[in-house]
């Protein structure tokens, strides 16, 4: 199948921008890109022809940390810090079960993809016993959907009476952490160029594991070629506690481990020191940051500015549902803009730079940077579509129009050519339906958990 975008402002994020400019995908890759009409098409085969009028085409983007799992458990502990949430929200979690799993995934992939998402990770770390194939229900939602998906299969070993944060009930031992873990890889990591399921291992934080399954997990990751994830220094609390226990800083306490390098990817990094700063971008390892869920939390501004500028990749991440609600990942440049200039002034982060972020800087946090991120011919054929010719049409800038005020109507979404979101509604899957399933699976989990609620 061959599909013509013209007259679109094409931005590729690699540098170029083409007004009233064109996009050929040929099967699930961008044939090419340029400026004016696209070249004539060969003879024969189907072609579908999208007018791009009035339309901004960018790069899907992506969502370098998610926590699918909490859309069933959105408006809790609203005035709460960070270890106030995780201590309320920890007991309800426990009791979730494969059906929460699944219809919170769906929603929750579907709330993304209407926000130009086409590639989302998702940092799943509890797995009560008895509940069903957890893992298995996230990656299902996301085959059904057409999203590219990139699940990490967390864990957490430290329970409550050994000094962790977690109750002991939503904890796991090594063992089964590590075994757990290798099946998951097994069963569905796919290597392949053009993969649309790729797995990472990813134990949760420093205050909810321990160092034997930090360094098991990195052994573990790097004789099967995979990404490690982690969240870390997202709170001072944080700082305190590794600072007590370990008699370093969480970055310094990590790189001790061997947990910084090119093929790692953190969560947040709110308090960082300028050393800290200085060794992720030595060693090549990125930041999701997580700009709405940081203010929600209270937990603070993270010096993505200081990173940038430093040369460390940085993607953009939603973070949970439960502490960042119903927050697009288009709306996160948004946020990402106004907090650095809050906290840095008015030339801290510009438009095009917050656009990098949540595309090719998600894109190399995943390692996904040889083929996703920017449009270019070869890249996979993962595309938005935003309308800025209505009440966006009184800024001249289309970056500025997508970035800066309230998300643009996405027009469409191509996830590997094949449209996802057409006139700002899924079709992969009926909208509604989705809807119905994140509502279903709060519902359930609040049942489940309401001995402990």
């Amino acid at each position: 199948m061959r599909t013509v975008i013209e007259n679109a402002h094409i931005v590729t994020v690699s540098g170029e921008e083409y007004p009233g400019g064109h996009i050929v995908v040929d099967g699930e890759r961008i044939a090419s890109v340029g400026a004016g009409p696209a070249p004539a098409a060969p003879e024969g085969g189907a072609v579908e022809r999208i007018d791009g009028r009035g339309c901004l085409a960018t790069p899907g983007l992506v969502n370098a940390h998610h926590h699918l799992y909490q859309w069933a458990s959105q408006g809790i502990a609203t005035g709460a810090t960070l270890f106030e949430w995780l201590t309320t929200l920890y007991e309800p979690w426990s009791k979730m079960d494969a059906e929460v799993a699944g219809g919170a995934a769906s929603a929750g992939l579907g709330w993304l993809a209407k926000s130009g998402c086409t590639t989302s990770t998702d940092h799943h770390y509890l797995f009560p016993k008895g509940r069903g194939d957890l893992f298995a229900a996230g990656i299902e939602a996301a085959r059904e959907l057409g999203v590219r998906f990139h699940p990490c299969r967390g864990s957490m070993d430290l329970g409550r009476s050994d000094g962790g944060l977690p109750p002991d009930e939503a904890v796991e031992d090594i063992d089964t952490i590590l075994a757990e873990t290798e099946a998951a890889l097994d069963r569905y990591h796919d290597p392949s160029p053009g993969s649309m399921l790729r797995v990472a291992v990813a134990p949760c934080s420093p205050f909810s594991v321990t160092r034997d399954l930090l360094v098991r997990s990195a052994e573990l990751a790097r004789s099967r070629g995979v990404r490690l994830h982690t969240h870390l220094a997202e709170t001072r609390d944080e700082e305190e506690h590794t600072t007590e226990r370990f008699g370093m800083t969480p970055v310094e306490y990590m790189d001790s481990l061997g947990w910084l390098g090119a093929d790692v990817w953190l969560a947040h990094c709110v308090h960082l020191h300028d050393s800290d700063v200085k060794r992720l971008a030595e060693t090549g390892t990125g930041t999701a940051h997580c700009p709405s869920s940081n203010a929600r939390l209270g937990s603070g501004i993270a010096r993505v500015s200081h990173l940038l500028e430093a040369g460390a990749p940085v993607g953009l991440g939603v973070d949970g549902p439960a502490s960042a609600e119903m927050v697009p990942l288009a709306g996160e440049m948004r946020q990402a803009i106004y907090m650095q200039r809050a906290r840095y002034g008015p030339a801290a982060l510009t438009a095009r730079q917050a656009l990098e972020m949540a595309t090719l800087g998600g894109a190399r946090c995943l390692g996904r940077e040889a083929d996703l991120g920017t449009l270019e011919p070869g890249r996979l054929a993962d595309i938005a579509l935003w309308r800025i010719d209505g009440f966006h049409a009184a800024i001249d800038d289309p970056v500025v129009a997508l970035v800066f005020g309230q998300t643009p109507p996405l027009e469409r979404l191509l996830v590997g050519g094949r449209t996802i979101v057409r006139d700002d509604a899924l079709v992969s899957v009926p909208q509604d339906e989705v809807g119905r399933r994140g509502a279903a699976a709060h519902r359930r989990l609040m049942t489940l958990a309401q001995e402990v609620l």
